[in-house]
C-alpha cells in the first residue's frame, strides 16, 4: 500500500489548475483528483474521495473557499487544506485561517515555496510564510488600538504561558507534550483551558495571542 500523501485542488481555472497538478505531481504527491469549485470537491469528498490536503482557491462560483473549508473542519477535520489565492490581503487571510486553513501561499509563488508549505502541514500542521505572518503582526496592532491596554496575562500560570510558547511553533501536539514531560491529554487540557480563558476557538488564535502580548516574537 502507497504512502504517497494525496493532494485534492478546487479552483476554476482549468489551465491553471491542471498546470498545478503537474507541479503537484511532481513534488511526489498523489492528485486524487480536481474540483471545480467548493460545491464540487464537497461532492467528491462525500462520495468518500477523502485526499490528506487540499490546495484550496479563495473566489470560486457556487461555494468559495471559506465556505468549503469551513465545511472541511466541520465534518472532516483530519483533511488539511492550504489556501491559494491571487490576493495577499489582510482580511482574506485572517478569514481564511479562521475557517481552518493551515496555511496560505498566493499563486505567483515560486514551486520551493509550494513544496515547503505542502512539507509543514502535511509534517508539523500548519505552515506561516514570512507575508502571513507580516499581515498577522499587522493584525495584531490594529487589535491593541482597538482593546487598549488591558492585558489578560495575569489569568495565566507560568505553564501556561510555556504551553503558549511550544504551540506557537511548528511542533505538534505530541511533541510539545514530550518537550514539557507531561501526557498528549494534560497537553489537551492546557489547550482547552486557555481557548476557554481567552475565549479562543483554534491554534491560530492561540498564536496570535502569544504574538500580540509578547509571550513569543517574530
Amino acid at each position: 500500500m502507497s504512502n504517497t500523501k494525496t493532494i485534492a485542488l478546487a479552483d476554476d481555472h482549468i489551465l491553471l489548475r491542471d498546470g498545478l497538478a503537474g507541479l503537484v505531481t511532481k513534488l511526489g504527491y498523489e492528485v486524487l483528483f480536481q474540483a471545480d469549485n467548493g460545491q464540487d470537491l464537497m461532492n467528491k469528498v462525500a462520495e468518500g474521495a477523502i485526499p490528506d490536503l487540499v490546495l484550496m482557491d479563495i473566489n470560486m462560483p457556487i461555494k468559495d473557499g471559506y465556505e468549503t473549508t469551513s465545511w472541511l473542519k466541520k465534518y472532516y477535520p483530519d483533511v488539511k487544506v492550504l489556501a491559494l489565492s491571487m490576493y495577499d490581503d489582510e482580511h482574506a487571510i485572517i478569514r481564511m485561517l479562521r475557517s481552518g486553513a493551515r496555511g496560505y501561499i498566493l499563486k505567483d509563488s515560486e514551486p520551493s515555496e509550494l513544496r515547503a508549505a505542502l512539507e509543514a502541514i502535511l509534517h508539523k500542521g500548519f505552515h506561516y510564510s514570512d507575508m502571513v505572518t507580516g499581515k498577522l503582526l499587522h493584525s495584531i496592532h490594529q487589535m491593541d488600538e482597538e482593546e487598549g491596554s488591558a492585558s489578560p496575562l495575569q489569568g495565566l500560570n507560568p505553564r501556561e504561558e510555556e504551553f503558549l510558547k511550544y504551540a506557537s511553533t511548528e511542533m505538534t501536539y505530541k511533541e510539545i507534550a514530550d518537550r514539557m514531560n507531561l501526557s498528549p491529554r494534560t497537553i489537551d487540557g492546557y489547550r482547552d483551558s486557555l481557548f476557554e480563558k481567552l475565549g479562543l476557538k483554534s491554534r491560530v488564535g492561540l498564536v496570535l495571542f502569544a504574538i500580540k502580548h509578547g509571550i513569543v516574537r517574530i
